[in-house]
C-alpha cells in the first residue's frame, strides 16, 4: 500500500513539473549570428556579450537531496544523445531512467524523464566532486551545487580515485598524447601526432582544467557522443558547451575530489532516500547481486547513524532491481533524537503501524 501511495505521489508530482517541448530552442551557450563571435545583425558592429552563464541549474541543498525530475516532450528527429547535448545531460542517464524508450528514436510527442535529482555523494561539500559510478561532476558555490555530466575512464583506463586541485584553466588547449595512446594507435595501424593543435579536430575540445593529478584534466571534447560514459583514457569528459562556461567559474586552487559511489543514501526534510547506479546500459544478475549487498552494508551502515530511521525492505528491493540513477524515497525518521539537529522533528507512528510493515 505504502509503494502503491508513493508511486501514485511520484506520477502526480511529474505531472504537474513543466513539459521542455522539442521545439523550444535550447539554450546551447553559443551566439546566434556570425561565426567570428558577433551578433550577425545589420547595421551595427557592436559584439554580442559572451553569456558565460552556467548551462545547468544551481539547486539549493537540502539536507542530502538536491534537484527536481523533469520532462521532455521529444520531436521526431530526438535522439537521447542529442538531448543530452543540448539540455546537459549523459546519454546513459538518460537511457536509464526512461526504460522502455528507444534511445535512438524516442519517436514524436514522448514524454521523457529528465534526471535532475540527486542524492550528494558522500564526500566534502567542496569545489569540483566527481562520482565515477554515477557519471556526474558537482559543483558546490556558495549558492548551492551545480551537476554535470562526464565522460570518465574505461575500465582498461580507469579515472583515478584521489583528491587533487585545479592547477590552471586552459583556452584552446594543444593535445600532447602520451607514448601509451600513440603506441596504441600504432598498434591498429593507425598514426598519432606528437601535438594536436587547437581546432575541431582536437579531442580535448575547446577549454580545459588542469589538475594537480600528474596527467590528468578536466576538458571539452570534439565528439558529443560519450560525455556521461566510461570512454576516456582516464581524463573527464564535458561537452563543450559545458565547460567553456565552467572554466570560468572555477577558481585555481579549487579542490577536485573523484570517488566512486554507485548507492548514494540520505536524508532530507526527515525521509530517507536511495539512489542506486548500475555500471552499464545493460543491467546483468552479476551486477544486481553486487549492488543488493552494497545497498545492504550502506543502509545498515546509515541506520547505525541515524537512530530513529525506519526504512521499508519492498522500497529498497525497487530500488536495486531498476537501479535507474533516480532518488526512491525508502524510508523517513520517526523519531527525533537528542543529540541530532540535522533534521526537523517527525511524529512518531502509532505501533500498530510499525507492525504492518515489513522493514529492512
Amino acid at each position: 500500500m505504502w509503494l502503491r501511495f508513493s508511486a501514485v505521489l511520484l506520477l502526480a508530482q511529474m505531472l504537474t513539473l513543466p513539459v521542455l517541448h522539442a521545439a523550444e530552442p535550447a539554450n546551447s551557450g553559443a551566439a546566434a549570428g556570425g561565426a567570428d563571435g558577433t551578433d550577425g545583425a545589420k547595421g551595427t558592429d557592436e559584439p554580442e556579450a559572451i553569456d558565460r552563464s552556467p548551462r545547468v541549474p544551481t539547486f539549493p541543498i537540502k539536507g542530502d537531496l538536491v534537484g527536481e525530475l523533469g520532462v521532455y516532450e521529444t520531436s521526431y528527429e530526438d535522439t537521447f544523445a542529442g538531448i543530452g547535448n543540448r539540455l546537459a545531460l549523459g546519454y546513459l542517464e538518460l537511457v536509464k531512467a526512461n526504460p522502455g524508450v528507444d534511445p535512438w528514436l524516442p519517436g514524436e510527442g514522448t514524454l521523457i524523464t529528465l534526471p535532475r535529482q540527486y542524492v550528494l555523494p558522500d564526500a566534502r561539500r567542496e569545489g569540483i566532486v566527481i562520482n565515477l559510478a554515477e557519471y556526474r561532476l558537482y559543483y558546490f558555490t556558495d549558492n548551492g551545487v551545480q551537476v554535470y555530466p562526464v565522460g570518465v575512464g574505461t575500465a582498461e583506463n580507469p579515472s583515478p580515485l584521489t583528491n587533487a586541485r585545479v592547477t590552471m584553466p586552459l583556452e584552446s588547449p594543444a593535445w600532447y598524447p602520451p607514448a601509451s595512446i600513440r603506441a596504441e594507435y600504432e598498434a591498429s595501424g593507425g598514426f598519432l601526432p606528437r601535438m594536436i593543435p587547437p581546432g575541431p579536430n582536437n579531442p580535448l575540445g575547446s577549454h580545459a582544467l588542469l589538475l594537480s593529478e600528474d596527467g590528468y584534466l578536466i576538458h571539452g571534447t570534439n565528439k558529443k557522443f560519450g560525455v556521461g560514459m566510461p570512454v576516456s583514457h582516464g581524463c573527464f569528459r564535458m561537452y563543450n558547451e559545458d565547460i567553456s562556461r565552467f572554466v570560468y567559474q572555477v577558481e585555481k586552487g579549487t579542490p577536485v575530489q573523484i570517488v566512486r559511489d554507485a548507492v548514494k543514501i540520505g536524508l532530507s526534510r526527515g525521509e530517507v532516500w536511495l539512489e542506486v547506479h548500475r555500471p552499464h546500459e545493460e543491467y546483468t544478475g552479476e551486477d544486481r547481486d553486487r549492488l543488493w549487498q552494497q545497498v545492504f552494508t550502506e543502509v545498515e551502515a546509515f541506520r547505525a547513524n541515524h537512530p530513529g530511521v525506519q526504512v521499508k525492505r519492498a522500497a529498497i528491493e525497487l530500488a536495486v532491481d531498476q537501479a535507474d540513477g533516480i532518488p526512491t524515497m525508502i524510508g523517513e525518521r520517526v523519531t527525533q533524537m537528542a543529540a541530532d539537529k540535522t533534521v526537523d522533528d517527525k511524529t512518531p507512528e502509532s505501533n500498530a503501524e510499525f507492525e504492518q510493515r515489513l522493514y529492512f
